[in-house]
């Protein structure tokens, strides 16, 4: 356990050292400068600390005070000397009674924050405060433009439909795998329009959303799911796992939660290079179980980085319901324990998403600290092409939260109920993407596959000769039984 911890901190601080490199090698920098000065933490003055490793500061302990714990409670209550414990970390006050921590309440549960109603209808009602730590209150009638709020339907609109089209494709044998952001489409579009063109996003693979706000058009989708030479990612990746360096997108990952630490090295290194923007990384509840959820929120919490943790609550980790893998309230009170600052919301509601997430956004890019969102939702599709998740959920509850909580109906019932929307305006846009889609997968299926050669590039500067040996290796294997290969690759 204890090399387990020790390894996934190392992670976070290679993924700041990565970050660090690359962007210093991108400017001209130096990257052991920003080693030598970095931004201390807001801590009391008082405090004394010394330098380690990434410029990390560590506090020397406070010494705990003296306690006569025979003393009467007479005493105690009259010496405020008694009171309590100096205990690094802070005051510890003490208390006669023997009393444990109770586990989460099924009683009493976080609530959950919402803008609309099932009906897209806002909420009525006096401003709701985010965070008490915020300062400031977001109104339940949202700040958004009609702009913005166009925009995002649009692309939620065109998520589902390019979910669709190509899980019809995966289907018909023409992708090898494919999976859906069904019953989801409000959490990514709605947290992009949200966040800052700057901030980093590392995501996990139901977030297409965050690119199709974010400009990566239809072709760059095809491309990468078929794996052609226009894609990014030369071939390499299972469709899905999309990369754009351009609009600060990290390429998907199949492991679960390898992205939560990196995600919390990546903050700290943005911090220490005093950036105006912040991480925001996605993860399903399933995430939630592995450790290197933990490890990515508590170095997070220690070095006070600027991230947003995104976890999409959707009841379903492939076929294990949230009731089988923990007994706490969910994933928000988890981040409560680790000293994060934490919201619950309804992720089917993409005006709460949007209020959550440019609030959590300004704690941590202004306050410099990390805060966890935990969006419940639903996921009415297949966990993937792979899956077939009737065999263990009843298809009336899939039923329900595809019509009755379906977020892309909700949102539209808002934009409609505000005169900005109208049946037409739908049916174009739905024809015009298909059309597009159908376009761009014609396309990427025409389009030359990568070379045999990008198997052994791109991870040495210079070809080492074992693996140009085991290039003319496999030539010779392909042009010796050329039928038991594919013929559209090059040789």
């Amino acid at each position: 356990m204890a090399s387990g911890v020790i390894t996934r901190k190392s992670g976070a601080m290679m993924a700041t050292a990565r970050y660090l490199t690359r962007r210093n090698m991108t400017h001209g920098g130096s990257c052991c400068g920003n080693h030598h000065h970095p931004p201390p933490f807001e801590r009391k003055k008082q405090q004394s600390c010394s330098r380690s490793l990434l410029g990390f500061w560590r506090f020397n302990s406070t010494k705990a005070s003296a306690v006569d714990v025979y003393s009467s409670d007479e005493d105690v209550t009259n010496t405020k000397h008694h009171q309590g414990l100096d205990f690094p970390g802070g005051h510890v006050s003490y208390t006669h009674s023997l009393n444990f921590i109770s586990k989460s309440s099924t009683q009493n549960r976080v609530p959950c924050y919402r803008v609309l109603d099932d009906n897209g209808v806002v909420i009525g009602g006096s401003s709701s405060n985010i965070s008490g730590d915020l300062e400031c209150q977001i109104q339940q009638q949202p700040l958004i433009s009609q702009q913005t709020a166009l925009k995002m339907y649009r692309e939620m609109v065109r998520l589902q439909v390019m979910d669709t089209i190509f899980y019809e494709a995966q289907r018909q044998g023409r992708l090898s795998f494919y999976l859906t952001s069904t019953g989801e489409e409000a959490i990514s579009v709605a947290s992009a329009a949200a966040l800052s063109s700057d901030d980093v996003v590392m995501p996990q693979y139901r977030e297409p959303g965050v690119l199709l706000w974010r400009g990566f058009s239809l072709r760059e989708f095809a491309d990468q799911c078929f794996g052609n030479k226009d894609d990014y990612g030369k071939g390499r990746q299972m469709p899905i796992h999309y990369g754009s360096n351009k609009l600060n997108y990290f390429t998907v990952s199949s492991p679960l939660a390898t992205q939560i630490p990196q995600a919390a090295g990546v903050a700290y290194a943005l911090k220490m290079e005093k950036k105006d923007a912040c991480v925001v990384t996605f993860f399903g509840d399933g995430s939630s179980s592995e450790g290197d959820f933990h490890a990515g929120l508590n170095f997070a919490a220690v070095t006070e980085s600027p991230v947003v943790f995104v976890c999409r609550n959707n009841g379903w980790a492939i076929s294990t319901n949230v009731s089988e893998q923990f007994r706490s309230d969910g994933i928000v009170v988890k981040g409560q324990a680790y000293g994060i600052d934490s919201i619950r919301v309804d992720g089917n509601d993409a005006l709460a998403v949007y209020n959550s997430i440019r609030a959590a956004r300004q704690m941590a890019v202004n306050q410099g600290k990390p805060v966890l969102v935990e969006f419940l939702t639903y996921r009415v599709g297949h966990h993937s092409t792979s899956d077939d998740s009737t065999k263990y959920r009843p298809m009336d509850e899939i039923e329900h939260w595809k019509v009755t909580r379906n977020p892309v109906s909700r949102f539209r019932k808002w934009v409609e109920g505000n005169g900005w929307w109208n049946e037409d305006e739908e049916s174009e846009l739905r024809s015009a993407t298909r059309k597009q889609l159908l376009q761009a997968i014609q396309a990427a299926e025409r389009t030359q596959k990568p070379s045999l050669k990008e198997m052994f590039s791109d991870v040495y500067d210079e070809t080492p000769s074992n693996l140009r040996e085991q290039q003319e290796q496999l030539r010779e294997i392909i042009k010796r039984h050329p039928k038991d290969y594919p013929s559209d690759i090059p040789v």
